[in-house]
């Protein structure tokens, strides 16, 4: 991710993204005593769950915006092994997946919400390829392709009209919604096999409409725009999406392994 988040306040409305990864989490086979990878660890919400499955195991949770860093170690505390704990179940580290380097490498990778903010899948593969010990699993879940098309199209509209036109003219998203037969043969070509990936609709209605936008939806967005025309932009596409705000959210599910040998 190029941009850094407003980790409180995403923590605060990240509700959806938590039950996402409910379903992720319970397709990874963990015996409990296993190091685990969360790639993109967020607020640190999730890599909670993840511990959860790992009563003697170990979690890496990595992140590459600080102010995610940051509440993560918080969120954390306990198992990071500040005082007054006394056995370290966690490490949380600043990083890049796409230039990710591991001391040791791990039994297991999870993510959620991650890859689509990546632009390189081919090179982020192969990191996480790197990590994992021979026979170790990757279970992972992003945007997939035709994610919440309907409210970028409005975004993109919107962005086109003044007084918002000036500022946003050349702005491209980061996004990148690959499809399943994409994800597929850049996986295979890193060096994973037992290879699976699909996408599954999931419609999310955020209780706080406005707020999930700009801080889940457009905080690229609004980063182009100058202050005083944020608040404005982030409403007027909201309006325009229709109440209640129903964001058809397409999620791509990745299962693959690295052989045992």
């Amino acid at each position: 991710m190029s941009r850094d988040w407003d980790a409180a306040t995403y923590d605060r409305v990240s509700h959806p993204q938590v039950e996402m990864a409910k379903p992720v989490l319970a397709r990874l086979p963990l015996r409990g005593d296993e190091t685990v990878l969360d790639a993109g660890c967020g607020s640190g919400r999730v890599t909670e769950l993840l511990l959860d499955r790992l009563p003697e195991g170990h979690v890496v949770a990595v992140d590459s915006a600080p102010s995610m860093v940051e509440h993560a170690r918080l969120t954390l505390a306990d198992a990071i092994g500040a005082p007054p704990a006394s056995v370290k179940r966690a490490t949380v580290l600043c990083a890049s997946l796409t230039e990710l380097t591991l001391d040791e490498p791990v039994d297991a990778v999870f993510s959620n919400a991650v890859f689509h903010w990546i632009a390189d899948h081919e090179r982020l593969f192969e990191r996480l390829f790197a990590a994992l010990k021979p026979g170790g699993r990757l279970v992972a879940q992003c945007g997939g392709k035709g994610n919440i098309d309907a409210f970028r199209r409005l975004a993109d509209e919107l962005a086109a009209e003044p007084p918002y036109k000036p500022y946003m003219e050349d702005f491209v998203g980061p996004w990148n919604y690959a499809s399943p037969e994409d994800t597929e043969a850049r996986l295979l070509a890193a060096g994973f096999e037992d290879v699976r990936c699909w996408l599954q609709p999931w419609p999310v209605s955020p209780a706080d409409p406005v707020e999930f936008a700009r801080t889940v939806c457009l905080g690229n967005h609004l980063e182009a725009l100058p202050e005083e025309l944020r608040a404005g932009y982030a409403e007027e596409v909201v309006r325009r999406s229709g109440a209640p705000l129903t964001l058809e959210y397409v999620r791509l599910n990745i299962d693959a392994a690295r052989p045992r040998a």
